[in-house]
C-alpha cells in the first residue's frame, strides 16, 4: 500500500466524523485531564502522569484498530491530536500541558511534547503502510512496554545511563531497571498481539522468537534518541513480526 492509497482508504466519512470526533476528543481530553489532575493536585511525578496518558491512548488505539478498523483509528488520532494541540496552546502552568511536560526537559519542555507526538504519528503511519495488520504489535509494545520504562526507572532506577538527544537539546538518562521492565512487558505485549491479531494468530511465531523480539525492543528503546522511542518501538516489532509470519505462511 502506498501513502496516498493509505490516506484515501482511511479518511473518515462525514457521519463517522460528526459522531466519532467529539466522542474520541472527549475521551482524550478526559485522559489528559486525569493525568494533569494527578500531577497538579496530588503531586504525582510527571514520569508517571505522562505515561498514564501514553498508556491510555495506545491501549485505546490498539482496541479500536483490532475491533473497529483503521479508519476509526485515524479518526481517534485526529481527535487526540486536537487535544494535544489545545494543551500546547494553553502552555506552561495549564493542567493539560503539565500532564505531559517534564521539568527536567526545561527549557525545551514543549519540544519534548511535540517530538514524541510526531514520532508516534510517523510510527503509526509507517507501520500500517509497511506492515499492515502487524502494526498492532507495535501499538501494544509501545503502549505497554515503553509506558512501563519511565515509571519503573523513576521509582526503582539505581543504575542510570545516558541516551543520545538529537541536536544535543538536553542530557537524558534511562536506567537498567527501566530497560529490564521494557523487555518483560514488551514480551507480554507481543504475546497479547499473538492472540488478538488475526494475521499473527494465523501463523504465530514461537515464544522464543517473541522473547528475542522483546529483547531487541528493549535494546532499541535503550539507545533511541530522547523523544523518538515511540517511532522505533512501533516499527521494530511490527516489522519483525510481519517478517516472521510471512516466512511461516
Amino acid at each position: 500500500m502506498d501513502f496516498l492509497a493509505f490516506f484515501r482508504q482511511n479518511i473518515p466519512t462525514l457521519p463517522e466524523f460528526l459522531v466519532g470526533f467529539p466522542l474520541f476528543g472527549a475521551y482524550a481530553y478526559a485522559a489528559l485531564f486525569c493525568a494533569g489532575w494527578l500531577k497538579t493536585r496530588r503531586g504525582v511525578r510527571t514520569g508517571y502522569t505522562r505515561k498514564i496518558f501514553h498508556f491510555l491512548i495506545f491501549t485505546t488505539a490498539s482496541l479500536i484498530q483490532a475491533f473497529f478498523g483503521l479508519r476509526l483509528l485515524c479518526l481517534f488520532g485526529i481527535a487526540t491530536s486536537a487535544v494535544i494541540a489545545y494543551a500546547l496552546l494553553r502552555g506552561e502552568g495549564h493542567l493539560l500541558y503539565e500532564a505531559m511536560a517534564r521539568e527536567k526537559d526545561a527549557p525545551h519542555r514543549t519540544y519534548f511534547i511535540i517530538t514524541p507526538y510526531l514520532a508516534t504519528l510517523l510510527g503509526g503511519i509507517l507501520s500500517n503502510v509497511l506492515f499492515g495488520e502487524a502494526a498492532l504489535a507495535g501499538y501494544l509494545v509501545t503502549g505497554f512496554g515503553d509506558a512501563i520504562g519511565e515509571p519503573v526507572g523513576t521509582r526503582c532506577g539505581r543504575h542510570p545511563y545516558r541516551v543520545p538527544s538529537l541536536f544535543a537539546v538536553v542530557t537524558s538518562t534511562r536506567t537498567l531497571e527501566g530497560s529490564t521492565a521494557v523487555c518483560i512487558v514488551s514480551f507480554l505485549a507481543l504475546a497479547l498481539a499473538r492472540v488478538i491479531s488475526p494475521i499473527i494468530a494465523a501463523s504465530p511465531p514461537s515464544w522464543l522468537a517473541l522473547a528475542g523480539i522483546a529483547l531487541l525492543c528493549a535494546a532499541a528503546e535503550a539507545v533511541s534518541p530522547h523523544g523518538w522511542d515511540n517511532l522505533v518501538l512501533q516499527l521494530l516489532p511490527s516489522g519483525l513480526l510481519a517478517l516472521l509470519t510471512s516466512f511461516q505462511l
